[in-house]
């Protein structure tokens, strides 16, 4: 399932909740919102272990771990985009109170409140 707001396409699992950001769409984002360091950082970052079964949706590559603030999420080791399991974008929301937060609640709407 995707979703879109503002032209920025997300892909989602409704079986796990989880959800899909490719970079370009992560570029986006940070951009509208300001030019958030700390979600551009988790995309580039070398990353750590990986980080359960997870594969990246591109390139099938296992997924790392990476931090943004108190939350770990999977990323790339190549910088393809960042998957939020269930639960993680409302726990970035809270993590980031600035306008980065603002736009993943708007956009994330549906996923947030209904869990």
């Amino acid at each position: 399932m995707t979703f879109e707001l503002e032209g920025i396409e997300t892909d989602h699992c409704q079986k796990c909740g989880g959800a899909w950001l490719d970079a370009g769409e992560i570029e986006e984002i940070a951009e509208r919102s300001g030019g958030s360091k700390k979600l551009r950082a988790a995309l580039k970052s070398a990353g750590e272990s990986p980080h359960g079964k997870r594969k990246c949706v591109r390139c099938s590559a296992p997924l790392t771990a990476v931090s943004f603030g108190t939350v770990i999420l999977d990323r790339c080791p190549y910088g393809h985009g960042i998957w939020f399991d269930k639960g993680e974008i409302a726990a970035v929301i809270r993590a980031d109170g600035g306008e980065l937060g603002g736009y993943l609640k708007e956009m994330f709407k549906h996923e947030i409140w209904s869990n």
